[in-house]
């Protein structure tokens, strides 16, 4: 059997630290009626405004088809709408209703709370470290270079 240490693999550290902070927003976010991933939809149409379906699959990360039943379902909870792109009727474009406003203010509130508990015990200093450095991550893993075969902890 081939050996390899996961632990110390970066992408073990950011994969199974994604992993439980999106499970621990769950739990969070579910005596609120709501997901996590249902909470990424509402934050990218907080912050960017309506998008088509296929642009708020690309800002969460997720297939456009594994979208669709998330949207289905705030749709049928009243929390967005769906509406045809003027320009183009094949697109639909995802708007927030209005009467997500309460919901959305207890995300952000969970969301800070998360966040106070994700950097419980580290300086400031060390919490604008860890940004720097994983932005750094989220750019080399954007760019347009392929891996480095040496790269092997990755």
């Amino acid at each position: 059997m081939l050996e390899y240490d996961f632990h110390n693999s970066i992408s073990h550290w950011v994969c199974s630290t994604a992993h439980l902070i999106q499970r621990e927003m769950n739990a969070a976010l579910a005596p609120r009626g709501i997901t996590f991933r249902q909470a990424q939809v509402l934050g990218s149409l907080a912050l960017e405004g309506n998008l088509s379906q296929v642009e708020l699959a690309d800002r969460m990360g997720v297939e456009p088809p594994s979208l669709v039943a998330i949207l289905d379902r705030m749709e049928r909870d009243g929390l967005i709408q769906r509406q045809p792109c003027p320009k183009d009727r094949r697109i639909r474009r995802i708007a927030p209703r209005t009467e997500v406003m309460p919901m959305w203010e207890q995300v952000v509130d969970t969301s800070r709370a998360m966040r106070a508990r994700i950097t419980r015990g580290m300086t400031p200093e060390q919490v604008t470290l860890l940004d720097q450095l994983l932005t750094i991550v989220r750019q080399n893993l954007k760019g347009d270079e392929k891996p480095d075969a040496a790269a092997t902890t990755a």
